[in-house]
């Protein structure tokens, strides 16, 4: 069968090896909804501008609607020598109406139609990601209210920096994933923009209701320029990067989630759902979801990187490099999907050793910031506090000691400001509950935090 696309203007029908490069009905065949319900609010706006009779109309109406339930049902297949999602729609279409399908492209191009379409499964999918995204943020905040008062070390440059709580180390992913959102809110408002009526890229002379076809198709306004409308994908770029963005934040939590998980650490348990064993060692319960999340983050980013090299050198206005947006950007999409589910069921069933935390919270001489404010409470410029502080940490090293266990004399060698009550500021608690500031890992600020939280996941649309 000879393609729609080369009739009249080809002598030869297309070589083998051709039609099978040029086919992207094998990944572009998931638009099929979109385009049919394209079709739909085109057919009614052809009426509407006088090239289909209304009776046409009806007709092309309720083939397309059959047509979709025809294909859920496995009943019609698509061809690859219709080379993609639109002209095989097309072709079922013309063989169920007769000429009346070949009406249906009037006035259009596929530049605009893929444009369309595409557009219309991104605005979609990007709401689709964004309830994910709150999905995850509730695991967060629920394990951030269960576990509220358990103290851990803060890691600066993965060496043990001062206590916090393990809630506001959790609530820093959902501060992450709640700029995430919000960017792909924006994206969605740049991406909700109908290209349809541009045609291949100078527009259409027949008398189309662009914003009337818009409202038809959930649009909230009409592309400005034909050519802008049919040959950028920033849209698409603009989605990627959201991704990529998240992805990053979702890397960071796995790879935090494998560290906890360690025998060195020993924070948590991971869930045997979420766990697989080694072929060869019995003993392994191996982090693979996380670790295939932090991997799976390359594969996104080389989407963003991969479309953006398509787009960099095009002239205006629509060339067929641009084809490869779509395995991009559907796999993208599918990937960061697939890693917001998976990374939400594991630590929806971790268990967490608050011992072990609040152990390595005490050890390493965390307080020594605390003990450096102390002094220059006291009168000491905080350089100088800093140096104290700094030689006192070193005889704890050089004793295998931790500050609490100094005893006041030993302390006072080191400084005679150092007075009574200075074992209060050296307890991880005494540390916690003094960071209270805004922002701060106070119990007060962070059980704030959370109630903030499940104010706006409650108000989050």
């Amino acid at each position: 069968m000879k393609s729609t696309a080369r009739s009249g203007r080809f002598s030869s029908e297309i070589s083998d090896l051709m039609e099978d490069f040029n086919s992207s009905v094998h990944f572009d065949q998931r638009l099929y909804r979109y385009d049919i319900t394209l079709n739909i609010a085109y057919a009614k706006a052809l009426a509407g501008a006088g090239v289909l009779k209304r009776t046409e109309a009806s007709h092309i109406i309720a083939a397309l609607k059959k047509i979709e339930k025809e294909i859920e049902e496995g009943k019609l297949k698509f061809r690859k020598e219709n080379e993609d999602v639109h002209l095989n729609i097309e072709a079922f279409l013309t063989q169920k109406v007769g000429e009346a399908g070949k009406k249906i492209h009037t006035g259009r191009s596929r530049n605009d139609q893929v444009a369309t379409d595409l557009r219309m499964w991104a605005k979609d999918e990007i709401m689709s990601v964004r309830e994910l995204i709150k999905k995850l943020q509730k695991t967060l905040v629920t394990l951030a209210e269960r576990d509220l008062g358990l103290i851990m070390p803060g890691y600066t440059h993965l060496q043990k920096a001062q206590p916090v709580l393990f809630s506001h180390h959790l609530m820093a992913y959902f501060e992450m994933l709640k700029r995430d959102a919000e960017r792909l809110l924006e994206c969605h408002k740049r991406t909700d923009v109908m290209p349809l009526g541009s045609a291949a890229l100078a527009g259409t002379s027949f008398s189309i209701d662009r914003k009337k076809l818009a409202r038809d198709l959930g649009f909230s306004s009409v592309s400005d320029n034909s050519m802008d409308a049919v040959s950028d994908r920033d849209f698409v770029i603009e989605v990627l990067a959201c991704l990529s963005i998240l992805m990053m934040h979702l890397s960071r939590l796995a790879d935090e989630t494998v560290l906890w998980a360690s025998s060195e650490f020993k924070f948590i348990d991971l869930p045997d759902s979420f766990a697989t064993g080694s072929s060869i060692m019995p003993q392994k319960k191996n982090p693979d979801a996380a670790e295939l999340t932090r991997g799976k983050t390359g594969r996104v980013f080389g989407s963003l990187i991969a479309v953006l090299t398509v787009m960099k050198g095009l002239p205006l206005a629509y060339n067929r490099d641009m084809q490869e947006d779509k395995e991009r950007l559907f796999d993208a999409v599918d990937t960061a999907k697939a890693c917001l589910k998976i990374m939400d069921g594991l630590l929806a069933g971790i268990k967490v050793h608050a011992g072990n935390m609040q152990t390595a919270a005490e050890k390493g001489c965390l307080t020594a910031t605390d003990l450096a404010d102390y002094l220059v409470k006291k009168g000491l410029p905080f350089r100088k506090a800093h140096e104290v502080t700094g030689s006192i940490v070193r005889h704890c090293v050089d004793n295998r000691i931790d500050l609490y266990q100094m005893s006041k004399k030993d302390l006072k060698k080191f400084s005679d400001v150092i007075g009574e009550g200075i074992h209060d500021h050296l307890t991880v608690e005494n540390s916690v509950s003094s960071r209270d500031g805004i922002g701060g890992t106070s119990r007060r600020q962070v059980a704030g935090a959370i109630r903030a939280a499940k104010l706006e996941l409650k108000g989050r649309k």
